[in-house]
């Protein structure tokens, strides 16, 4: 991340943050890069029950104007607005804690006798620490520092 997008991250989050939450919704994840057509903000946003079009069109005006008024974007992005899937990221604590129980995969940045990718059942999250992972195989305890992505994955 360069420094332009971390500056406009580190003023857009609580801004966003606080919109969500006071339209009942919860940020997932946040993105601000430059992509091939040019610089992209993307908002991943959840409520129980899931998030409608309604949703994504109303908080994406919302932020927009935000964004503008405010000035924090002083070029031109595009700003894209979704729920994070069935298949979303796992970035925070609490959506390890939320996933306990659940098939996921997870990459490292350092091999673990030999492997970077892991695919199993989370049985276990320690905040900070550790996580524990089944597979077929094994159960891995995984340092929560070593991972590098981690996702849920969608059982049809």
């Amino acid at each position: 991340m360069n420094t332009v997008s971390k500056v406009a991250l580190d003023q857009i989050e609580p801004m966003v943050e606080t919109l969500l939450r006071a339209e009942g919704l919860e940020l997932v994840d946040l993105e601000f890069r430059k992509e091939a057509r040019g610089w992209v903000l993307r908002i991943f946003m959840d409520k129980p029950g899931g998030v409608t079009l309604d949703d994504c069109s109303e908080i994406s005006r919302e932020i927009g104007d935000q964004v503008e008024v405010n000035e924090l974007i002083p070029h031109s992005y595009t700003l894209e607005v979704s729920s994070p899937g069935l298949d979303r990221p796992l970035k925070k604590e609490k959506d390890f804690l939320h996933s306990i129980g659940k098939l996921i995969q997870l990459s490292t940045k350092v091999p673990l006798e030999g492997q970077t990718f892991f695919k199993g059942i989370l049985l276990d999250y320690r905040v900070s620490d550790s996580l524990c992972l089944a597979e077929t195989k094994k159960n891995w305890e995984i340092p929560v520092d070593l991972i590098t992505k981690a996702r849920l994955v969608f059982e049809g």
